[in-house]
């Protein structure tokens, strides 16, 4: 049978494990949750932007599900645009054994000939604008949605901020640049080159 005493000494010890392991005010939590809800209540955001990042560069807000964010507005970038200053009639009107090929420095490396050629992804009734497998007209500035109708793994990360070039590390303002910032459209692919490396011989052979 515990006696009053140490039944006493006992509640007391409890009473003080308690008070000391909720000192909220010493940083001491129940747990990760408890802490982090603690603590962000006076959090106001980053003072890190990206907006010296951006100096420069024309951008547009664009919404991708539940993502927005600034991509580089496109149709400045292009030397030739509008396209229909020179493509006034639809291509088939133009094209003839005589005709100049005006893009005769573009070599398509990006599918096999019986997938892909230039009308697969440029509009031939209307050039100011791309088209989708399906026939719908896609402007310049949104030529991502012509990328992911293939590559629908790499859109979904680069929406998400997996994929791609962040400015600032997707610092607010949020912008990232897009597939044709990166990648060639017509020659998507990426050199192979060799890893730079130290060259621990030439110490060698200095002694």
């Amino acid at each position: 049978m515990m006696n009053r005493k140490n039944y006493i000494y006992i509640l007391c010890c409890t009473c003080l494990f308690v008070l000391f392991s909720c000192r909220h005010g010493e940083g001491e939590y129940h747990g990760v949750t408890d802490r982090i809800e603690a603590e962000s209540k006076n959090y106001h955001g980053t003072s890190i932007s990206s907006e010296k990042y951006l100096e420069g560069i024309k951008t547009i807000e664009i919404t991708e599900g539940e993502h927005t964010f600034l991509i580089p507005e496109r149709k400045n970038q292009i030397t030739s645009y509008a396209c229909t200053e020179c493509h006034s009639k639809p291509l088939t009107q133009m094209q003839g054994k005589d005709a100049k090929n005006a893009h005769w420095d573009i070599k398509l490396v990006h599918a096999n000939k019986n997938t892909m050629n230039c009308i697969t992804c440029h509009n031939p009734d209307n050039m100011d604008n791309l088209t989708s497998l399906t026939g719908n007209n896609i402007d310049f500035n949104n030529s991502y949605n012509l990328c992911n109708q293939c590559h629908t793994k790499q859109f979904k990360d680069w929406k998400g901020g997996a994929h791609g070039k962040r400015l600032a590390g997707w610092a607010p303002p949020r912008a990232s640049m897009t597939c044709v910032n990166c990648h060639n459209p017509h020659k998507p692919h990426f050199e192979s080159k060799w890893p730079e490396r130290f060259n621990t011989e030439t110490v060698k052979e200095r002694e």
